[in-house]
Order: C-alpha cells, then structure tokens, then sequence
C-alpha cells in the first residue's frame, strides 16, 4: 500500500517540482558528510521536559552562537547496525540532500533524491525483521518531501488563513426521501445502541439516516470520520470533564468536519464554529495576532462548556443541540409561544428557524449511521492518527518559521499545530504547539537566536552540498552578515562544518506593502468618516437578513 502511493506520489511531486523557478548556478562546494556530536547535544539529552507549559530560556541579549545542535540524532555507523537501521540511516542522507537541491531550484534533482530515499525503505525484503519500523520511515518521509515541495512552490501569504467554508449550511438546506424499509433496521440498531445522547427515530431522523448512506452522504460522512482522528482523544476528554454527551462529538462533525479554520455564511468560525461575542463569552479572544476560536483544543473547551450551561438552562439536550444553532433566546421564545419545552413539538410547530429544524436530525442520523457502519452497509473508515504535541510558552515575539527551523519541519507542519495564528508570528507569552517529543529541542534551539531578532532572524542547519553563497541566496542575506552573526566563524570554517550544525541567519522582516498599508489607512479614514452617519441610521432588515441575523446569533 505504501509503496503504492508513492508511486502516484511521484507523479504529483513531478508536475510540482516542474512548476518551480528555474534553476540558479550549479557552482557549489562540496561539503563531506561526517559524523557530528557537540556539548550542546549532550546538554539537551539532559533536559527534562514538563508536558505542561516550558518556558522559553531568556536569552543573552548577544547575538552569539552557541556550540550547534543536533535536530536528528545521528548513530554512528557500525557493521553491527541492522539493515533497517542503515537504510533509514542512507535515507535520511538523500532526503536531506533533496532539501538542499530543492532550495537551489533544482527540482528535478531533488525528485531523484527523493525517491532514492524512499525506495531505499520500500525496496527492503518483505521479511527484514522491523519492516514495519521501516515503513512508517517511508511514510514520515514522503509526507514531509510533499510539504517542502509545496512551500518550495512559492511564499505563503502569513497573514490570510486559509479558511475553508462550514459544510453545515449546505447539507441542511437539503431535503432527502425516507426509506420506509429502514425503520425497522434503525429501531433496532438503536435500541441496541449504547448512547449518552438520547437517540431518537422518526421521519426527521430517517430522512438524514438515508442521506449519510447514499453515495453523497457517504462522502460527507468518510471524511467527517476519517478526520476526527486527530482531535478525537482530546475531544473526548474535554467533553468527559465537562458533563457533556460523548456523541456530541458529532457536533463538531457537523458543524466543521472537523477543520479548524472553517468558517460560516454567518461569520462563524472554528472547529466548533462559535460567533466572536459567543466565543468571548467563554474566553476565546481575538487580536491582530491570532483568534482562539480557531484553537481545537480552547474551542472544544468553550463549546463543552457553552453545551452544557444550555443543558442547565433548557433542561433537555435536543433543545441545548438546538439552542447552539440559532440562539438560547430563540429556543425561549419558542417554548414561551407554543407552551412546549420539547423539541420535537416545537419542530412539528415549525416554531424554529428551518436550519434549527434539520440541525438536531442531522446530528443524531450521523450518529446513529456512525456508530455501526457495517450495518448499513458502510466500509469501515480509518481515522487518522491523533495530533499529540508539546506546549512551549514564547519569551520573545517570535516568527513560526523560526520555530519550524528549530523543529527542522516544514513551516506548514508547525501552522497546522496552531490555526488560531493569523500571522506567521507567536506573540511573547504565547504558548506554540510543536509536535510530541521536540518540545526542548526546540526550546534548546531558539535560546540561540536573540530575544530581539526572533521575528526575522532564521536558523540554518548545515546540509552536504552547502556553501556561505547557497545560503545567503536562499535567505536573500549577505554573506558578510552571515559571518558576523556567528562570531568566531569565517567563510571556510562555515563550509566546512560538519552536517547538522545551526547557523544564526540575519534575515530582515518583511515589511507590509506600501500598497496594503495605503489601502489600510484609506479604509481607516472611510470607517471614520461614516461612523457617525451609520449609528445614525436605521435600517429595517429583510425577512432574509433578519433570519441570517438569528443564526448569527446561534453560537
């Protein structure tokens, strides 16, 4: 399987690489790979890491170089060594051999690399005793070469998040026949069905029943599944602590299908799509640097938390589910007008907004459907694997690039650990996800870089193929500032160090456009300009815009 797709792998990362620049000048020295241990490698072996929060050491003040970092252990080579151990060994030279073709524009030699990393982990006997060690290599591998190959495409604009639309809106303004042979199948799956959540079944529920097991549904449902993978330990948990029903997990995967950075008609936003005064009201804050409404974990806290005190105020958690769609204050004029704190009754009374009247069936078919796949005819869906990660508390406003140099990862891998950051920048006091087990390397790592530089300023980790030129070209630095960064350091001692050494890199920060700075304070003058006319004016809103009104509300 592995091997398969990365044979279709290959075809992609062909027609990507061929996209790029064209290739810059080929005069480079040679650096020879050798075997590299430091004090400073010692001394972070020794580190003890607190799977809570770990400060960030304060730093000198002084842009000097510490003794390097190692990133990546490095095993010296030995003829006891197993054969899995070698290839991963001989693939982790030509990977990063690639990286360094790849930031040369030389795609088509970095390609070649690429796959005789990756072939050397796949071309193992099948039964070469720790296959399977080898393997899970192989896939780490072409995972990261597909990552590096896109950023190597072109800069990532830091400041516009890559939101994607709610599906939500669009699965409840559907309508789907019922199927009057599965009654009798639902009734009895979900009287056989253990469930925290009251699982209800009639016409409402059996029509979304028959959605999730059709062709289209099917897809929704997959995907919703195969990507609660990453949250689902730590969604769970949080519901637990908070009192909530586990299946309300699939509220989420309503409301989301489980993306961060999922956003609304209405303006929600998150996982859990919460409204910016709803998200405030349970501390998801917001400002020029990032919103927690985009934090699964904060945002999981908020929507348990906000659930639940629905359950408290409603009494019953059909009306809570309801309640989180278009608004408690809507759900109580509703039982105040028909007299029923129901919401079934309330549904057949159509005293709710038409969404609100799908919403609740949706959930519930979707649990219901997930619960047994097989028996609805369903296969079963591998969820991916769960995101574990370290927290690590910024000292110094601080660029994730940076952070992602200290991880060696590419800077995508350290963006998906922190959607709630709309900038590229890790404000001081922040705390910043980066993946389990890499928490004091990178703490070890960043105490390099001074406090003050820590937004522009990149590290470098020394590849074969490396020359002071090749660097300086891809950080668009000067040599000499290079060399004056690290001190003690000179062009030739620079190209002869040994791979996986740190270099300091004085790059400058990007400066916003002129353009957008102009267009910002034109933007500024107009909002001041009409301030005072709008609070002035009032406008009567459509029947439209006044629905819109009530499920912005909702959350």
């Amino acid at each position: 399987m592995t091997r398969s797709l990365y044979k279709s792998h290959k075809v992609l990362a062909s027609l990507a690489f061929l996209a790029l620049l064209p290739s810059l000048p080929a005069q480079h020295k040679r650096i020879p790979v050798r075997n590299f241990t430091s004090a400073a490698a010692a001394e972070r072996d020794e580190l003890k890491f607190d799977d809570s929060v770990v400060p960030v050491a304060a730093a000198s003040g002084q842009p000097l170089l510490k003794p390097p970092v190692l990133l990546i252990g490095r095993e010296a080579a030995s003829e006891t060594q197993s054969a899995v151990a070698k290839a991963i060994r001989e693939a982790d030279r030509h990977f990063q051999s690639g990286k360094f073709l790849l930031q040369e524009s030389k795609p088509e030699e970095a390609r070649r690399e690429f796959d005789m990393a990756v072939d050397l982990l796949l071309d193992l006997p099948e039964d070469t005793a720790e296959r399977q060690v080898a393997e899970r290599k192989a896939e780490e591998l072409i995972r990261l070469i597909h990552r590096y190959s896109l950023e190597s495409s072109g800069p990532r604009d830091q400041e516009s998040p890559a939101y994607v639309q709610s599906p939500l809106p669009a699965m409840l303004d559907l309508t789907f026949p019922i199927d009057p042979s599965m009654t009798n199948k639902v009734l009895a799956q979900v009287a056989a069905t253990s469930s925290q959540l009251p699982l209800v079944v009639n016409d409402a529920v059996l029509s979304y029943v028959n959605y999730f097991t059709s062709e289209r549904g099917r897809r929704v449902l997959y995907a919703g599944i195969r990507r609660s993978g990453r949250y689902k330990p730590m969604i769970s948990r949080i519901l637990d602590e908070e009192g909530v029903p586990q299946e309300l997990i699939f509220l989420a995967q309503a409301e989301s299908a489980f993306m961060p950075q999922a956003v609304s008609r209405a303006a929600a936003t998150g996982m859990w799509q919460f409204v910016r005064f709803r998200g405030e009201e349970y501390g998801l804050n917001s400002d020029r640097y990032g919103d927690e409404r985009l934090d699964p974990e904060k945002a999981t806290r908020a929507a348990a938390r906000h659930l639940h005190e629905l359950y408290r105020q409603l009494g019953d958690w059909h009306l809570a589910m309801a309640a989180y769609n278009c608004g408690p204050f809507c759900v109580e004029r509703a039982v105040q007008r028909t007299g029923y704190a129901d919401y079934w009754e309330l549904r057949s009374r159509n005293a709710l907004p038409r969404e609100t009247r799908n919403y609740v069936p949706a959930i519930l078919a979707m649990a219901i459907v997930a619960k047994n796949l097989s028996a609805y005819g369903l296969e079963a869906v591998q969820p991916d694997q769960p995101i574990e990660w370290d927290t690590i508390q910024m000292t110094a406003n601080t660029s994730l690039a940076l952070v992602a140099d200290a991880a060696d990862l590419p800077v995508s891998d350290i963006r998906d650990l922190n959607p709630s950051l709309l900038r590229g920048i890790a404000p001081s006091g922040y705390q910043v996800k980066v993946p389990r087990g890499r928490g004091n390397v990178v703490l070890a790592t960043l105490d390099t870089v001074p406090a003050e530089k820590r937004v522009a300023w990149r590290l470098h980790r020394v590849s074969e193929g490396d020359t002071l030129a090749s660097i300086a070209r891809r950080y668009s630095t000067a040599a000499s500032s290079i060399v004056a960064a690290n001190p003690g350091s000179n062009a030739e001692s620079i190209e002869s160090s040994d791979s996986g050494e740190i270099l300091l890199i004085p790059a400058v920060a990007k400066a916003e456009p002129a353009a957008k700075a102009a267009r910002t304070r034109t933007a500024s003058a107009s909002r001041a300009r009409t301030s005072s006319s709008r609070r002035a004016t009032v406008k009567v809103a459509s029947s439209s815009a006044h629905h819109a009104a009530r499920k912005t509300v909702a959350r």
